[in-house]
């Protein structure tokens, strides 16, 4: 089996993927990623039970998120305007850590991958944005693909 660049044409340039003789299907994907604190900064804000002075941490980065879902294909030049059916976000503390995933669902004839992906990484940096003030050594990492159904081809991590 040869696999090939998607988005390359024969030229070497940039194409967008011709998905008009695809068929429509419900296409899922879920996507996770951590924000890692230092020990001293999660202990704060677990006390504080993740409120800021700009508002609950958590419950701003899931709109954020569910705001970059949205606006992936503006935001990465080769992807799809989708109707999305549904989105989820859930953050989750675990140790010194904030643990995110997301869930988008769609039936359309192209994935949510990039949507999904989108979602962690806007809520991420959305947790990084309202916490820097208290420590600037917080890391945004591990955002990956966990699962994606509906197209060509199925995964699971």
């Amino acid at each position: 089996m040869s696999k090939e660049l998607s988005h390359v044409d024969e030229a070497g340039n940039a194409s967008m993927v011709d998905v008009s003789e695809k068929n429509r299907s419900l296409r899922t994907a879920v996507a996770s990623g951590k924000v890692l604190f230092p020990k001293q900064v999660f202990e704060t804000l677990k006390q504080q039970e993740f409120l800021g002075v700009k508002g609950s941490i958590i419950q701003t980065a899931i709109i954020a998120g569910i705001i970059g879902v949205k606006k992936t294909s503006e935001l990465i030049p080769l992807c799809h305007q989708l109707n999305l059916s549904k989105v989820h976000i859930d953050i989750q503390p675990i140790e010194n850590a904030l643990y995110i995933t997301c869930s988008v669902k769609c039936t359309e004839r192209t994935g949510v991958e990039m949507e999904a992906l989108t979602g962690v990484s806007i809520s991420a940096l959305t947790i990084y944005d309202m916490c820097k003030a208290l420590s600037h050594d917080i890391v945004i990492s591990s955002i990956q693909l966990e699962k994606k159904s509906g197209g060509k081809n199925d995964f699971n991590r």
